[in-house]
């Protein structure tokens, strides 16, 4: 058996498209060519996996056993593509919001005069560990920790949390504010990688609204749509017209981890370790 990844990415494209001719102005390719490598897909796994259709192409029971595959193995050649493309003398951090705050230029300057030439490049992603798992980054900053064993963490310091207000909200008169002046508000949060769950408020109801990414959370609440509750880094990285932070005193701090693939630490992991631990204890 001799699969070609042309033959899965047509596979894939046709799947996704809905029609052969659609899958090729994907691809950029001809149609005829997009037919050629399915059906040497096909070939090469001695079942037919496509219905093909007036209109459209459907999966066959075996195309759909196949399907799950294909998409592992094209995943896993994009990321070492992009692993390999990756300019040399960079140590990749990845991050969900706000990296460390107010100590990520510091940090950023520290490494490079303790490692000249090699610089710390911080990666916004939106997946759980932060593109750690992925492949994309050696490290990642983290504020919630995944449950995946092979992900190694160690703590580097803790943030206050603050609530997010409206300027025009009454409670943006106030310089500190408790859980109980929130509760009967809307709460804006992020369910995959936000720090605000309805365990801060001991178990009471509390509405909630979902965002997806930073803007959207900063928008709502500058609308006066939601409220939101998150750690110091946001107050010192994000600012927006209409939005105010004030400090919740009665609530826990939020744990900040370093994470790292626990079989393939990263070179000067160490060193990075110490290095944010100094940050957050000055």
């Amino acid at each position: 058996m001799a699969i070609e990844l042309h033959q899965l990415r047509a596979f894939v494209a046709v799947v996704d498209e809905g029609t052969f001719t659609d899958a090729a102005i994907a691809l950029r390719v001809s149609q005829a060519a997009v037919s050629r490598a399915v059906a040497g897909l096909e070939s090469a796994v001695s079942a037919r996996l496509l219905h093909r259709g007036p209109r459209e192409a459907t999966l066959t029971t075996a195309g759909s056993g196949v399907l799950g595959h294909a998409r592992r193995v094209l995943e896993e050649v994009a990321r070492l593509e992009e692993s390999l493309s990756r300019p040399a003398g960079e140590f990749r951090i990845g991050y969900h919001f706000a990296v460390l705050g107010a100590h990520t230029v510091a940090v950023q300057r520290d490494w490079s005069a303790l490692h000249p030439g090699n610089s710390l490049v911080f990666v916004q992603s939106t997946s759980a560990s932060a593109g750690l798992h992925e492949g994309l980054v050696e490290a990642a900053v983290l504020r919630r920790v995944p449950s995946v064993r092979r992900i190694a963490t160690e703590l580097i310091g803790t943030e206050n949390r603050y609530a997010a207000i409206a300027a025009s909200d009454p409670l943006a008169r106030r310089r500190r504010l408790t859980l109980n002046d929130l509760q009967d508000r809307t709460i804006a949060i992020d369910p995959l990688v936000g720090t605000t769950t309805g365990d801060l408020f001991f178990g009471r109801p509390v509405e909630v609204r979902t965002t997806h990414n930073i803007d959207e959370w900063m928008t709502a609440i500058a609308a006066g749509q939601a409220i939101g509750l998150t750690p110091e880094s946001t107050v010192h990285q994000y600012r927006r017209p209409g939005m105010v932070y004030r400090r919740v005193v009665d609530v826990e701090p939020v744990s900040v981890w370093l994470a790292w693939q626990r079989d393939a630490p990263p070179d000067r992991i160490a060193d990075l370790l110490a290095m944010m631990r100094k940050a957050y204890d000055s």
